[in-house]
């Protein structure tokens, strides 16, 4: 970071500092409800946040329902849904994908339905809200659902995946990790980090179908976890678990096809630790990449090109606690929020928009397993 990036960042660190010292209680205008998934039994917690100060204040349980993975929001916010992985649910061996009304910082329950398999670890909206995909860990599958008013239909398609990898503590079958869609919405994608591939299929929204369109092969052992699109239209990104790198990726809008550009590795050389990569957060513009690192613990921030997506490293950053399993900007992108797992604490850096660098100290708040963070 050059000298006059850094001392401009440490200014706005140290002004943040300043007015949250003096600052006792949270400013009601300011308030904003946070949802935090969490792997216990009582499953969505809410927190209130002010972006003035950077603080959390605990609210209390928002939701009971078991070993909380992913929750996500419609495009209006009236309705959050959540996958629980959990290994049976309504006496079949499936994970749950259920759905909420909100209504004035509360979850109302409004519908639950069973997954394809267990252990349903994450969900995703597509980009006109009427359909919802699961990805299940532990039975290696997808299930696709119609959304209408909030509400889950039963699975409409399934499919149970029969790959596996060489790295046999890990891959010995395959594993549903991570479902996403392209920036257009005609088509979907699963990450498969047990066959070391992404399957890739054309959209039916309205209806909620999903037909084969082809694959994206990994390196073999890598374990594609997640993938995220850049606000380019034409670059993604996917994070590869079981080697801490990330596959630099070319979408073609012509037929969903993923081509491989180039590899970021995340990891030190003398790195020591038993690390596997996480997450990503893009920023609304596209100019920052973060990536969530665990074992090592770590934040890496990076640059990218508006036009291809390239990275420039800026530096890592502690995730200010054991595993990050989750991280997200706060809707005024100048501070990043960390759901550390296994050390039960959110962590809260400040970073600047100008330079995308995060500060290297933060704050950390109680909140038992946090596995995802959902801004109001």
């Amino acid at each position: 970071m050059a000298n006059s990036s850094r001392r401009r960042f440490l200014k706005s660190v140290a002004a943040v500092s300043i007015y949250a010292a003096g600052s006792r209680s949270f400013s009601q205008s300011n308030r904003q409800r946070v949802f935090i998934g969490s792997n216990k039994p009582d499953g969505i917690r809410s927190f209130d946040w002010d972006p003035a100060t950077g603080e959390l204040a605990p609210v209390g349980v928002a939701a009971q329902i078991a070993n909380v993975d992913w929750i996500t929001y419609s495009a209006d916010r009236k309705f959050l849904f959540a996958a629980s992985e959990v290994d049976s649910f309504k006496g079949k061996p499936t994970g749950e994908v259920a759905s909420f009304a909100v209504e004035n910082g509360s979850l109302r329950p409004l519908s639950s339905q069973n997954s394809a398999s267990k252990g349903t670890c994450h969900i995703a909206l597509d980009h006109t809200g009427r359909t919802l995909l699961a990805a299940d860990y532990g039975g290696g599958s997808a299930a696709s659902f119609k959304v209408t008013d909030g509400k889950l239909s039963k699975a409409v398609w399934t499919e149970h995946y029969t790959g596996k990898g060489p790295v046999a503590d890990r891959q010995e079958a395959a594993h549903a990790h991570f479902a996403s869609y392209s920036p257009d919405n005609r088509f979907a994608y699963i990450n498969d980090l047990g066959s070391d591939c992404i399957h890739i299929y054309s959209l039916n929204a309205g209806a909620a179908e999903l037909k084969p369109a082809g694959k994206y092969s990994a390196r073999p052992g890598s374990g594609p976890r997640t993938l995220h699109f850049h606000p380019n239209g034409s670059t993604a990104y996917s994070m590869n678990e079981l080697t801490s790198t990330v596959d630099v990726l070319k979408w073609n809008k012509a037929d969903g096809s993923l081509t491989f550009v180039t590899r970021i590795k995340l990891l030190a050389a003398a790195s020591r630790a038993k690390s596997t990569g996480c997450d990503t957060v893009i920023t609304k513009d596209g100019r920052n990449v973060y990536f969530a690192n665990r074992g090592d613990d770590f934040i890496y921030a990076f640059t990218a090109d508006a036009e291809t997506g390239a990275l420039t490293p800026i530096g890592r950053t502690t995730s200010g606690g054991k595993v990050p399993r989750n991280f997200a900007l706060d809707p005024t992108e100048r501070w990043m929020l960390v759901a550390n797992q296994n050390s039960d604490q959110l962590s809260v850096f400040a970073r600047d928009p100008q330079t995308g660098a995060l500060a290297s100290e933060g704050k950390s708040y109680p909140c038992p397993a946090p596995m995802c963070i959902l801004f109001a």
